[in-house]
This record gives C-alpha cells, structure tokens and sequence, in this order.
C-alpha cells in the first residue's frame, strides 16, 4: 500500500508527523537521512529535526524508490545521482495515478 498523501501546508514537519505521512518508523527516517545526501532537515536548539516541503519532496522520492520500485539503497543513490529529474517526473506519474486510480474506485462505488 502506498504512503498516506497528504496536503503539505506547513512550513516545518516534526520526524513524527514525517513517519505517519510515510506510514514508517521514525528510526527509518533517521537511517535514510544519514544515507542520502538530499536529506537535510534542519535541528532546533534541542536537536529535533525540522523537515521542510523540501525534505518532504526528497523523501517521496527516496520512498518510491525503494519501497515501491524495490530498489536496493545503493541502487536508490545511483539511480538519483544518474538522473533525479526523470525519477522525480516518475513519482509525479506513479501519484497522479494513484490519485484517478481512487477517484475511479470511488466513482464505481458510488454509482
């Protein structure tokens, strides 16, 4: 089941509110920001991480591909330093599917 979409509108997500978007533990979050060099939430004084639309939008892309493409993390890091522009046009077509997949389901359960 893909991650749960939900309408960014803040300017900052606690790792908590990342992990409930993605439906992951919050230890994923953490291990994939020390693998992937896009992650870079920021800290506050306390040390909490603050993930922007920014972070948001990397770790869609991070997640596609490796839990939904099934990519190995180092196959993910290849695949983003070779070309992240045609991944990232791939998660907008995998989401805007997703998106008509469930209003045709939910067309066909209403008629």
């Amino acid at each position: 089941m893909p991650y749960k979409e939900k309408e960014i509108e803040k300017h900052y997500y606690t790792i908590g509110e990342v992990a409930k978007i993605f439906d992951v533990n919050t230890s994923l979050i953490r291990f994939w920001e020390k693998e992937f060099d896009i992650l870079k939430p920021q800290k506050n004084k306390k040390g909490n991480r603050l993930f922007t639309k920014e972070d948001l939008d990397n770790l869609r892309i991070i997640y596609h591909l490796v839990k939904e493409r099934g990519f190995t993390l180092a196959g993910a890091k290849e695949k983003l330093s070779a070309n992240k522009e045609d991944v990232i046009d791939n998660v907008e077509i995998v989401k805007t599917l997703n998106r008509l997949r469930s209003f045709l389901v939910e067309l066909k359960e209403n008629v």
